[in-house]
């Protein structure tokens, strides 16, 4: 385990973010707006690790960030990009583009260079 604790809104978004993170992260979810004993919940998980709070920049994703920042005052924030719907639909691209911002190159899973990324948008 590591001494890093990401914190996402919900599970569609651990599962996209989980696709760019090594597993060695925990990313823990508040599952909407989170209550008491949410809160209460994910400070016990989150223990002494470094927080990172990964949301979407919409008008919940800022509500949830400001409750969160009051549970973790020392967490770092991170979160999409307006016009992105949530960061469960935002690019793997920029995810990590975010990630690398955050300082946290050491977790990232890079896609191979020259990979190319094929998705069922492409149509193939």
């Amino acid at each position: 385990m590591t001494d890093i604790v990401l914190i996402v809104e919900g599970k569609n978004d651990r599962s996209r973010l989980r696709r760019v993170l090594s597993e060695e992260v925990p990313i823990l979810c508040t599952y909407g707006t989170p209550g008491t004993e949410q809160i209460d919940k994910l400070r016990r998980q989150a223990g002494d690790g470094q927080v990172y709070i990964f949301t979407d920049n919409d008008a919940s994703g800022r509500r949830i960030r400001g409750m969160l920042r009051d549970a973790f005052p020392d967490a770092e924030h991170i979160h999409t990009r307006r016009g992105y719907p949530g960061v469960e639909k935002t690019p793997e691209e920029y995810l990590i583009e975010q990630l690398e911002k955050a300082g946290l190159e050491a977790y990232i899973m890079y896609p191979p260079q020259g990979a190319v990324q094929w998705s069922k948008e492409d149509g193939l």
